[in-house]
């Protein structure tokens, strides 16, 4: 679970170490030993992204849009991940940030240049190009961006078309402690799933928080699905 932020640390909020693998994989939709290995580079294998702590292992928030980007790209058929991360080198040179997943700019810019430089980078087909904007624009849709930084992430919590799912769950920082939350309410869709793996119907979990029954559905999916 995510860890309070001590009040004595200067670090933004996105900076801090505060999701364990196990926590950041769910909200990824990622198996924990792929983020691990995306997180520490076990294996030979350089890291994807420089984690906010080693040991132990955590990620901040802003490892987790890096993470939940990264995973939307797996969706193009027989992208090599090491070829990513020479791409979001390469693509970071030519914006000016050493990540620049988390920069508003690769919203725009970044793609771009991705889509641009695909066939080369990481040896895409024309046809890889095409899915491979398709699945960057939608991922990225789903992050809230202020003073050029992500600050705000919508994940995924249904199956199906990522462009046609609501955001009714969020991640920030600065709210519940990183927790996911029903987006509008501070109601943390941990507390959500205990209350309903105790037994207690969703209907009478709307009731209770005031919120429609497809957002109290939403926090349960996000905490008791698989990874995908």
């Amino acid at each position: 679970m995510p860890r309070a932020a001590n009040i004595h640390n200067r670090q933004p909020l996105e900076d801090v170490p505060a999701y364990r693998i196990v926590d950041a994989a769910r909200i990824a939709r990622l198996s924990p030993s792929t983020l691990r290995l995306w997180a520490s580079g076990e294996g030979g294998r350089s890291s994807l992204f420089q984690p906010a702590s080693k040991a132990p292992l955590l990620l901040s928030f802003s490892n987790l849009v890096e993470a939940f980007v990264l995973a939307s790209m797996r969706r193009v058929h027989r992208v090599s991940m090491q070829r990513v991360r020479k791409a979001v080198r390469f693509v970071g040179r030519e914006l000016g940030y050493e990540r620049p997943l988390i920069h508003a700019r690769f919203k725009t810019d970044g793609v771009s240049l991705f889509v641009q430089h695909a066939d080369r980078l990481l040896d895409v087909s024309a046809k890889g190009q095409a899915l491979l904007r398709e699945v960057l624009d939608t991922s990225l849709a789903r992050i809230d961006w202020e003073r050029d930084l992500a600050v705000r992430l919508y994940p995924s919590v249904r199956d199906g078309d990522l462009a046609r799912q609501p955001k009714t769950i969020v991640v920030d920082p600065r709210v519940g402690f990183g927790h996911p939350v029903i987006a509008g309410t501070g109601i943390e869709t941990r507390i959500v799933a205990e209350r309903y793996r105790a037994g207690e119907p969703s209907l009478l979990l709307a009731k209770d928080y005031g919120v429609d029954v497809d957002k109290i559905e939403d926090a349960i999916r996000c905490e008791m699905r698989e990874a995908a």
